[in-house]
């Protein structure tokens, strides 16, 4: 009996560790469970995991050793345990806007946008009248030189969870005030892709051809290249077909380009062909990415 018991403990007990690894991370906009995917660079990424643990063992108050922690989770795209670690680091430090930064950013990509820009606001608020900082890169660009800075990725995030929830008026003054502490190329192109976007949304597309009189083929790109040939795509310059074949491009490709090319073909009066480029997009397995986000939520919206 005791044999038998013990037995049906351990089914038990496996039965519920499958569960809980099985648990999705996030539910998409058509109501989908979303689970963790396969990376190629798990051993390293959990490598980096750990050293963050240890460290902030050696320092358990310290601000940012609690924000690498969540970050090094969120790379392994365990956001549920980087939320938790954000919000225990807010509960420690309330008035440190890294905090609400980033977990502000794991909200968008679990679909909680109220969340989100409840998160954004308050760092708004908390980096009002403060200078601003380059953040350090957790997966940095070929280059090894980070581009953006928290105050940019306050108003970044922030006009994205806006452009999310459909609400493009204050997407757009985010924007703006994004555009203020754009002071690289990389970040303009970031910034002027969604501002374009946006203004298109509002149908003021006067003001949208303007953002592109700043764009040019020879600018200092060192991770934005897929947002500078949207922006060239924009202006003529480039071919949607020429950004992306929907019929070839992997699953990585179609998450990083399909958005702005389906949204290209949108605000430009072809429904049908975006719709298409969104169904292949969400058809993919990197429900993480924003481009993914964004066109899980426009079929969500065309529906």
């Amino acid at each position: 009996m005791k044999t038998c018991l013990a037995t049906l403990t351990g089914i038990a007990l496996g039965l519920v560790g499958l569960a809980a690894a099985q648990k999705p991370e996030a539910t998409s906009l058509a109501g989908q469970p979303l689970h963790r995917i396969e990376l190629p660079d798990r051993q390293k990424l959990e490598g980096d995991l750990a050293q963050a643990e240890k460290d902030l063992s050696g320092k358990p108050n310290d601000a940012e050793a609690i924000v690498w922690v969540g970050r090094r989770l969120a790379y392994l795209w365990r956001y549920q345990d980087a939320i938790a670690t954000f919000s225990r680091g807010i509960a420690q430090h309330p008035n440190n806007p890294k905090m609400y930064r980033h977990r502000g950013h794991r909200y968008i990509t679990v679909r909680e946008f109220d969340r989100a820009i409840a998160d954004f606001e308050k760092a708004v608020s908390l980096i009002k009248g403060t200078p601003d900082e380059m953040e350090a890169d957790g997966q940095p660009n070929a280059a090894g030189k980070p581009r953006s800075t928290l105050h940019f990725n306050i108003w970044y995030h922030l006009g994205l969870a806006y452009y999310l929830k459909g609400d493009y008026e204050k997407a757009l003054n985010a924007y703006h005030e994004c555009m203020k502490v754009s002071n690289n190329d990389d970040s303009v192109a970031a910034t002027s892709d969604w501002l374009w976007m946006t203004l298109m949304r509002l149908n003021r597309k006067a003001e949208a051809a303007k953002v592109l009189e700043r764009i040019t083929p020879k600018m200092d790109i060192l991770e934005n290249g897929s947002y500078h040939r949207r922006l060239l795509m924009y202006k003529g310059l480039e071919k949607p077909e020429t950004l992306l074949d929907p019929a070839n491009a992997d699953s990585l490709t179609l998450a990083t380009q399909g958005y702005g090319v389906g949204n290209y073909y949108l605000v430009t009066g072809n429904p049908g062909r975006a719709r298409e480029i969104f169904q292949k997009v969400v058809a993919g397995p990197n429900w993480s990415a924003f481009g993914y986000i964004a066109a899980e939520n426009d079929l969500h919206k065309l529906k």
